[in-house]
């Protein structure tokens, strides 16, 4: 039964008659209809904000996580050679990336190799090195690797730091141990 303000449980809706009593679950305040639908107006508004703007972060943090790791990397150089080969092993997650620059702590030049053609132990230089996407690459002294040209001393045992920047998935440090497989630490260690 309504109170003798008509807001007890048994109260008449808003524009109802009071013999089409609806059941209510008693409430601490009543609050007019006209301000109810306000506030979810409202609510609804602020929930299709945040779930836009939810979606936009999503995008954006897909977009920015990185899809592209170096699971291991080293630096081979021998006794007397001027150049030092740089090897690593790659997961790529996302799409396919290119490999458009690198530089190498140690100073020197950087040069991109790929074998001249398949089978043939001869390699040229390239522009760009290609890493196919939802796959693991890895570089060794038969296919696709580095080649660093006038660097500074390295010794082994020490890390130096390359720096690969994609054309997708922009700058990744790296840091390669630096081997001498003449003194036996020549290990490739990766999958």
């Amino acid at each position: 039964m309504p109170d003798a303000t008509g807001s007890g449980p048994l109260a008449p809706a808003c524009g109802r008659r009071d013999t089409d009593r609806v059941r209510r679950t008693p409430r601490a305040h009543a609050v007019p209809r006209p301000a109810v639908a306000a506030g979810r107006s409202a609510l609804l508004g602020l929930i299709a904000a945040a779930v836009a703007l939810a979606g936009c972060g999503a995008r954006h943090a897909a977009a920015s996580a990185a899809s592209i790791n170096v699971i291991s990397a080293y630096v081979m150089q021998a006794d007397g050679v001027k150049t030092v080969d740089a090897y690593f092993v790659l997961a790529n997650t996302g799409t396919s990336d290119r490999l458009v620059s690198v530089r190498s702590s140690a100073g020197g030049k950087v040069i991109m190799l790929t074998p001249a053609a398949p089978g043939v132990s001869v390699a040229r230089a390239t522009t760009d090195l290609v890493f196919p996407g939802h796959a693991v690459t890895k570089l060794d002294p038969t296919g696709m690797h580095l080649e660093i040209v006038g660097s500074g001393p390295l010794h082994q045992g020490t890390d130096i730091t390359l720096t690969l920047v994609f054309a997708h998935d922009g700058k990744l440090k790296v840091s390669a141990q630096v081997s001498n497989p003449q003194t036996g630490n020549s290990s490739y260690f990766g999958p």
